[in-house]
């Protein structure tokens, strides 16, 4: 039942070139050399059993960026579109490079299900063979050098996207994050750091790289979130006898199925509680991956990509009523 909770498994390496300085202190002759030199080793060939293909990032238009941002493909500094930005990625998006963020490289894999192990399997095997061709600045006690002390040492941050309706109506989820800080690991919002956990989806991820292994962060990440698996389907199973949550799971759904103008944040709030009727047996016309597909393509940048042209907040909300209303049609 873990697909009932976890949205996705995500792995992120923060990499710096041995030969070059931060990119804070890096000209923007250095800046697209060592783009250039990433793009030679990662594309036009198999790189790793991977087709990956390089996006100049200045060269891509606004709503494309923010929908990056919106699919986790990319930060929102990375956003951007500053020179000697490159985004290298396969087709399907699962694996990414980012080649001038904070770092020179961000090597991100982000798989749709409860398996963080493989995605750091994935990185991993990447990490190596980058670092054979563009040798990756490292120091025996240190462990690999970043340009903020925060990532020194893996230079990894392991997440793990979760819907937690049930903790967060119980409002357990502020006393779940002060005892995940004391081991090591921290809860916030979809979209990290002071982000709303809007339609109750957190992300979980390790706030320790120094003086841990990767093997070991990513233990302690799998064993705690298989322990808030736990406590979110324990809490829901108390929730679903009550005939008033019962009740808000059914508004929810016919609001969104007959609905002609919605916000992003009333949507997101009814698919969440659509999702859980879902995953109790209450709604058997719709599909767990029509909703999470949903909750991806009602976002304001998506909306705006999808129609190719800006949008006012009531134009989104009229396109975004449509799109809801023709996924759950019943079929």
């Amino acid at each position: 039942m873990s697909d009932a909770v976890i949205i996705s498994s995500r792995v992120r390496l923060a990499r710096n070139l041995r030969d070059y300085p931060f990119p804070n202190r890096m000209t923007d002759a250095g800046r697209d050399e060592i783009c250039e030199k990433v793009k030679a080793v990662t594309c036009g060939k198999d790189f790793c059993g991977y087709k990956f293909m390089a996006v100049k990032m200045e060269d891509v238009n606004e709503f494309d960026r923010v929908a990056m941002v919106e699919r986790h493909l990319i930060s929102p500094e990375f956003a951007s579109g500053d020179k000697g930005k490159f985004l290298i990625t396969t087709e399907n998006e699962e694996i990414s490079i980012m080649v001038g963020e904070e770092d020179h490289l961000r090597i991100q894999v982000i798989l749709p299900t409860f398996d963080i192990e493989k995605a750091y399997e994935i990185a991993d095997n990447l990490d190596t063979e980058l670092d054979k061709h563009l040798h990756f600045a490292f120091d025996k006690r240190l462990g690999y050098l970043t340009q903020c002390p925060t990532n020194l040492g893996t230079g990894m941050r392991a997440s793990i996207m979760m819907h937690l309706p049930a903790l967060k109506e119980s409002r357990t989820v502020s006393r779940i994050a002060a005892n995940l800080s004391k081991l090591g690991l921290v809860i916030r919002g979809a979209f990290g750091e002071d982000t709303e956990a809007r339609g109750a989806m957190y992300q979980i991820s390790n706030q320790v790289s120094l003086g841990i292994s990767e093997k070991a962060a990513i233990d302690n990440l799998k064993s705690i979130t298989e322990q808030l698996v736990n406590s979110e389907l324990k809490t829901r199973e108390t929730m679903m006898q009550s005939f008033e949550y019962q009740d808000k799971i059914g508004r929810s759904y016919g609001i969104l199925i007959t609905a002609r103008l919605i916000s992003h944040k009333e949507a997101v709030k009814l698919l969440s509680n659509l999702r859980v009727g879902i995953c109790e047996g209450l709604i058997d016309s719709v599909t767990l991956e029509t909703v999470d597909s949903l909750m991806l393509k009602i976002q304001p940048a998506s909306i705006m990509r999808l129609k190719g042209t800006r949008l006012t907040p009531d134009e989104r909300d009229r396109v975004r009523a449509e799109i809801i209303r023709e996924e759950l049609k019943f079929r």
